[in-house]
This record gives structure tokens, sequence and C-alpha cells, in this order.
């Protein structure tokens, strides 16, 4: 069945029904803005009135009478916007249980049909997100009615106190209304940005802390280290790209305030001598301007403008992350495929390099191994094999090329399904304090004893768990363990694994050379596909098919073939065999 994509999703559509059901709060808070933005309309008239009929008149009382009434208005002012708090909170907290609910359907809505991971990076972003939203709604609802209650006040004050600046006051915050709109275009962009670069830190932040065992055990610190480094600059680029043009909005005061004062101030001298105005009427236009006016495109231009833009943005992240799933899902996500998979592995013209300017260390590789091959990676140290084992883990993103898993394209975040279909077990053994059992079934939680001794068998652990005292055993110094021990414990805990592809990143290098053998043969015959990292050249020789990494090319075939055509694997395969074999086993 096809399912039509769903439309759009509208930030103020969540806001929308929330809003619906407190009309009578919104009146009353209307009502007491109105009330809180008398003393704006009443200031410039006081003022003019306080210096024509009361100072310079020579009426020193009647001045400081309509100073006293200025006075009474303020208070009658802050009054009105203490009252205003109780609707603005009604309004305010129904919104934030509106989208706390929203939220809430929504991802159990996608939790039951299976159409996106929950986890807890994605639960926090959201509580957060919805918090913000609440907190920007409740001083966005505070400044807004300020604003344009405190601005329209202003606007009709001085255009019945100095109709002459009226007009240029009116010219002045047009243009400073298309260059906060212009801004905040670019606001948007870019807060849109940052919010999304905030999104991907706090998802590969919360991927590597919550795998954090897995981490180590593969041997994936720097990976993952060099990943949320990566994450962590960018969204700080874009946090500090966003403060920029946000810094910009002082523009918006200087012109819509500034401009009409500095033109009062120069028209005065001239208004004054033909008689038009008096001086009462000056000061109670600039009070106007610098106490009514300014402060309020202040906060719209500087506070209002960027929470306005924060606002919608947020809501817009909100609305496509509580998108409801269609109800018709169709065929299961091809990217997820089931345990059942039969996942062979494919490299098409993959280039990797650690940096944007750096020499790759795989260039233009194709490789094709089908399910259930042996292949052993040969090459001088420092080449590049462990990289090529990262890339086939889907542990390091290709700079060029792409790497696909019974069809699926590898890339960061890796779903959950990749946990499970490849296991990687690097030189490094990670062995953690606790129970052997805990140890070896630590990627297969359901495994029986019965099916850990059989494996144990196979790969040569069983004198160990036999000298440890069962699987029971506590582990709380891992040091007392010798470095060969601890790798048979890890290769237990990926032959038990669900993986079908394991790769073995030299992770035999601490076992002698019959215990070595004894491990890369249960895997050969475990079900599944089999790559490793060769470091002796009898673990090439047991391999189908040998993959040889010069640097500037290479070459794959099987022992004999390679030691006629390669002459960097003749080298190779000359100096293995010179030297001693070690053991820490």
């Amino acid at each position: 069945m096809t399912v039509t994509a769903n439309a759009k999703p509208s930030g103020r559509a969540q806001l929308r029904p929330a809003l619906a059901g407190q009309r009578r709060s919104l009146l009353v808070l209307a009502s007491w803005s109105v009330l809180e933005a008398a003393p704006v309309l009443l200031s410039g008239q006081l003022v003019a009135a306080a210096l024509d009929r009361g100072f310079l008149a020579g009426e020193l009382a009647a001045g400081l009478a309509f100073l006293m009434l200025y006075g009474t208005a303020m208070v009658l002012g802050a009054w009105a916007a203490r009252n205003a708090i109780t609707p603005l909170a009604a309004i305010v907290e129904a919104a934030r249980d509106a989208l706390v609910r929203a939220v809430v359907q929504a991802r159990l809505a996608h939790a039951a049909q299976g159409s996106g991971p929950v986890d807890a990076s994605t639960v926090a972003r959201l509580t957060r997100q919805t918090e913000g939203v609440r907190q920007i709604l409740a001083a966005l609802l505070m400044m807004a009615r300020t604003v344009v209650f405190s601005l329209g006040a202003a606007l009709a004050g001085l255009a019945t106190l100095l109709p002459e600046m009226a007009g240029v006051t009116l010219g002045c915050l047009a243009a400073a209304g298309a260059l906060l709109a212009l801004l905040s275009v670019l606001f948007r962009k870019r807060y849109r940005e940052a919010l999304m670069a905030e999104e991907r830190l706090a998802g590969s932040a919360g991927h590597a802390v919550s795998g954090l065992r897995d981490v180590l055990a593969c041997g994936g610190a720097d990976t993952a280290t060099r990943r949320v480094g990566h994450d962590v600059d960018a969204n700080a680029a874009a946090s500090i790209a966003a403060a920029r043009i946000g810094a910009c909005r002082i523009g918006v005061v200087v012109i819509g305030a500034r401009v009409p004062l500095i033109a009062t101030l120069a028209m005065a001298p001239s208004l004054l001598r033909s008689g038009a105005v008096t001086p009462g009427q000056i000061l109670g236009a600039v009070t106007y301007l610098i106490s009514g006016l300014e402060p309020a495109l202040r906060l719209f231009a500087q506070s209002l403008g960027n929470m306005g833009v924060q606002l919608q943005v947020l809501l817009r992240r909100l609305a496509e992350h509580t998108a409801r799933p269609p109800e018709s899902p169709g065929p299961p996500d091809a990217a997820s495929p089931g345990r059942d998979h039969v996942p062979s592995l494919s490299l098409r013209g993959v280039t990797f390099a650690y940096g944007p300017h750096s020499a790759p260390i795989v260039d233009d590789l194709d490789l094709d191994v089908p399910y259930g091959d042996h292949l052993a990676i040969v090459g001088p140290s420092g080449i590049g094999k462990s990289t090529v084992a990262n890339l086939m883990a889907g542990l390091e993103p290709c700079r060029r090329g792409e790497v696909m898993l019974g069809g699926i394209r590898l890339g960061a975040p890796a779903g959950p399904w990749l946990r499970e279909a490849v296991a990687l077990v690097p030189q490094e053994s990670y062995v953690f304090a606790g129970t052997l059992r805990e140890n070896l079934a630590y990627l297969a939680p359901e495994v029986s004893d019965d099916e850990l001794a059989w494996a144990a068998d196979l790969v040569g652990l069983a004198p160990v768990i036999k000298r440890l005292g069962g699987f029971d055993a506590l582990i709380e110094q891992t040091a007392a363990l010798s470095e060969g021990e601890r790798q048979l414990i890890t290769l237990v805990r990926a032959y038990v694994s669900p993986a079908r592809l394991v790769i073995l990143d030299e992770a035999t290098c601490h076992l002698d050379p019959a215990a070595e053998r004894r491990a890369e043969e249960a895997f050969a015959d475990r079900p599944g596909t089999l790559i490793v990292i060769a470091h002796r050249i009898s673990s090439a020789m047991r391999a189908r098919r040998i993959l040889v990494l010069d640097g500037s090319s290479v070459r794959i075939g099987d022992h004999h073939a390679l030691l006629r055509d390669s002459p960097l694997y003749a080298d190779l395969a000359n100096t293995w065999a010179a030297v001693p074999e070690r053991t820490t086993s």
C-alpha cells in the first residue's frame, strides 16, 4: 500500500487549540494591558502641561500637580502589570499542557508502530524544547502586550501633541520594520541551524554515553570523541552565527527611535521661533520618544524579535517530532532488516581521510564480501587496515563512496540493527568488573550456560573458566587476567552474539599460534561472514581470500596467487615467517 506523506507540520497549529480555550484569559490580559499603557499615553501630555501651564507660567504648584498626576498614572500602570500575571499564567500553562500531551501521544504512537527509535536523548530533547516553548511564550506574551499597547499609546500621544513629528516617526518606524523583517528571516535560518546542531549534538552524545561499554569494547573511543567533538564545534559555530544576526537588531532601535528624536531636537528651534509649538510640547514629544517609543521598540527588536523567531522554530521542530506516524505503515522499514537477514558486504569507491586536508588513508576502494566469506586483510603497519575495519563496521563515515551491508548503506547514526548485525573485536580487549557470565553474555543477554560452555570450548576459553571457578566467578580486577585470557573472553562474547558479520582486528595477537588457530577456525565454522586483520601468515593462509593493502592499490586473491603476483605480500609472508612467535596467553 502506498502511504501519502503527511503535510508539512505547522508550528502555530500546536498552540491554536490551547489559546482558543483561553479566550476569557486573553480578554482579561488585554484589559489589564490597556490600563498598564495609560502612563505612556498620558506622559507627554502631563509633562507638557507641567512645563507650559506650570513652571514656565510661574505656577509651581500647578506644575507639581501635573507631575503628581503622572506619578499616580505610573502607580496605576504598575498595579495593572501585577494583575496581568494571573491570566498570563493561565494561558501559558494551558499551552504547555497541550504541547506535553501532543508530545507524549505522538511518541507513544511512534513506539507502538515501531516507526522510529525513542532513546533518552530524544525524550530529553523534546522535554527541553517543550519547556523552552513555555518559557518563551510567557516572556513573549508579557513583553508583547507591553510593546503593542505602549507603542500605540506613544504614537497616539505624539500625534495629538506634535503632529509635525508623527509623520516622520511613522516613516522611521516603517524603515525599522523592514530592517527587522529582513533580520528576522536571517535569524530564523541561523537559529534553526543552531537548534538542529544542538539536536545532532544531543543525539551523538546520547549514543556515545548510552553505548559507552560498546565504544570501549570495540576500541572506538577515538572515533566517538571525534564525532562528538565535531558536533560540539558545529553547535558552537551555529550559535555564534545566530548571535551575530541578533546583535544587528540594534539598528532597528537607531532607525525607529533615535532618528525621530534627533529630528525633533533639530527641528525644535525653528518650530519654537515660528510659534507653532511651545517648549512644553517639544519636551512632551521627547518624553514620548524616550520613555514610550524607544523602550517599546528596543524590547520589540532585541527581545520580541528573537523570541518570536525562537518560538516559531521550536514549535515547528516540535510539530515535526510529534507528527503522528501513518496509520498504514506498509512494508517493514528496509533500513532495519530482521535478524534472519543474510547480509553481504560491499564497498564502492570508498575514500577516507581523518581531516579535510589530509591525504586519504583509503582511496577509491571497491570490494565485495559475500555472506559466509572468510577474508583476511594484510598490509604494512599503519597502512589503514584498522581504518578499513572501522569503515566495514560502520564506525567511520566515508569521505566519498559507500559501504553497503545487506543492501543497506551504512552511515551515522547507525540503527540498532547494525549493532546486532556486526561485531568488531579490536586488539585491545575490554573486560569489565562483574561476573564472568555478565562479560560473556553482554551482547546476548538471553544466552544459556550450555551455549556459553559450548562456545567457550570451541574458542578455547574452557580452561580459563575452570581456573576462575565457573561462570559465576567474580572479576574484580581485570588486570589479574592475562592479555590472552582477556582476548579469549571478548572472542567468546562476539561468538555468542547475534552478529552475522564478525571482524577480528588483530583480536588474537596475544594468543599463541595454536590458540589463534582454534579461535579463528571456530569463527570460520560459525554461520556468517568472518573478516580478519591478520598479523601472522598463518591467519592469512586460513582465509578463503586475502586483501593486500599497499597504500596505492589493493590486490585480492588466495595465498598462493598472491605469493606469485604481489611482491608486497611475498615480503610480508617472508617477514612473518622469520619473526619468532610471542604470546602472553
